[in-house]
């Protein structure tokens, strides 16, 4: 069974509000094992929407339209099923009376144009309304039906739960469940990344059977890395996370620890799990990034038990006067260093970290914009730095520096013994 989305509202296609009820749909189909490949967005005019529907009718079983259903003059989804369904729309006075009966409770008189809320395609039937006013519908054509749901969030998705879905599991005949698993990675372009795993794909395109292959995608998440998806099909949740399991070690064993989270866990949450496992506690020396590790660090509940505080030194002196830097360049490798150890030492920390680099938007000491030099210092005199040339504006090499000073302390705790 194919179900496919179809958003109805001309303020979707200018931006004025963003579509989020399509992206919880396509997340709730994919929980009762409807394949969704399409989602459409169209405005309020008939003729298009027409055209979306019988688009969408042409390559799926089912269509869920959003929106339109209102009282309004541009509240055409009724009149547009209506014309895909060849069919005459009626007036149903149960649902014209519930309407009536739901404006007098609230003391108000119901305006004539609410009656249109009422019209029914001939063939169709209703899904009562018991958040609003606008009632839901199904409308079966031959072997495919199309659902019609209010555009309000809390409207839909209570229509969605306690009709649409149970009537389209019934039509497809067999429950299954669409689950994925998200690997978010760091370190890796998106291209070299996809050759790293496209012997795995390829391997997973020419393997036999049905509802049994997992499939891989990839969603690039900017100043967040990237993010390999695995999906799988089955006939149970169970069955669904055993081969998401076996697939998620299979991209494992070729990434390696690249791979830093899984599904929301951010990079902070890593280190953070690292640092208690370790047992180990932290300092920060940031300049170019101001704060900001820091700012993504205190946002793991628990950060007071491993960190220790952050001495953003922005100026040269400040670097000198409270960090102990020498006299020298401070984007350099010997700064970074520096301000790592002296971070560590004046508070106490097992280990610390310095970043120093340009912003922009000009260069600094002759070093071009996106110079970033990360410095490590942990306890015994173990000492690393790694110069990185990142792209972007200012707040985009500020991002992406504090990401990758988290990153340079993930890899170093991964190769510690927990405590």
């Amino acid at each position: 069974m194919r179900a496919e989305v179809v958003a109805v509202g001309t303020e979707l296609l200018l931006g004025q509000i963003v579509d989020t009820n399509s992206a919880w749909m396509g997340e709730r189909l994919a929980r009762a094992g409807i394949d969704s490949h399409f989602q459409t967005k169209v405005g309020d005019n008939r003729e298009r929407i027409v055209l979306a529907l019988r688009t969408a009718l042409s390559r799926s079983e089912a269509v869920i339209t959003c929106g339109g259903l209102g009282p309004t003059q541009d509240d055409i989804t009724r009149e547009a099923i209506a014309e895909v369904m060849n069919v005459e729309l009626v007036r149903d006075q149960a649902v014209l009376e519930r309407i009536r009966a739901l404006f007098a409770a609230r003391g108000r008189e119901m305006a004539a144009s609410n009656g249109r809320q009422a019209d029914v395609p001939v063939g169709a039937s209703v899904i009562p309304q018991v958040r609003g006013t606008a009632p839901g519908l199904i409308c079966p054509l031959g072997g495919k039906v199309i659902y019609a749901v209010p555009g309000v969030p809390h409207e839909m998705r209570e229509m969605m739960e306690r009709a649409v879905i149970p009537d389209l599991v019934a039509r497809a005949g067999s429950r299954a469940v669409i689950m994925s698993r998200v690997l978010r990675t760091w370190g890796l372009a998106e291209s070299t990344l996809a050759e790293i795993l496209a012997p795995r794909i390829q391997a997973l395109d020419e393997s036999t059977g049905t509802g049994a292959r997992p499939t891989i995608a990839f969603l690039a998440s900017g100043i967040e890395g990237i993010k390999v998806r695995i999906t799988a099909k089955a006939p149970t949740p169970e069955k669904a996370r055993s081969l998401l399991d076996l697939e998620e070690a299979e991209v494992r064993a070729l990434v390696g620890d690249r791979v830093f989270g899984v599904d929301d866990e951010t990079m902070e949450d890593a280190v953070s799990r690292l640092l208690v496992e370790r047992g180990l506690t932290l300092a920060l020396a940031e300049s170019l990034t101001g704060g900001l590790v820091a700012s993504r660090l205190v946002n793991v509940p628990g950060a007071s038990s491993w960190l220790r505080g952050s001495v953003v030194a922005y100026g040269e002196g400040v670097k000198q006067a409270v960090l102990g830097l020498p006299e020298g360049p401070v984007v350099s490798e010997e700064a970074a260093l520096a301000m790592a150890e002296g971070a560590r030492q004046i508070m106490g920390a097992d280990v610390g970290l310095g970043v120093t680099g340009v912003a922009g938007p000009s260069e600094q000491e002759g070093q071009p914009v996106g110079s970033v030099w990360c410095g490590l210092a942990g306890p015994g005199g173990h000492r690393e730095a790694v110069r990185l040339s990142l792209p972007g504006q200012r707040e985009q090499v500020r991002q992406l520096a504090a990401i990758s000073l988290l990153d340079l302390l993930r890899r170093h705790l991964m190769a510690l013994a927990p405590v």
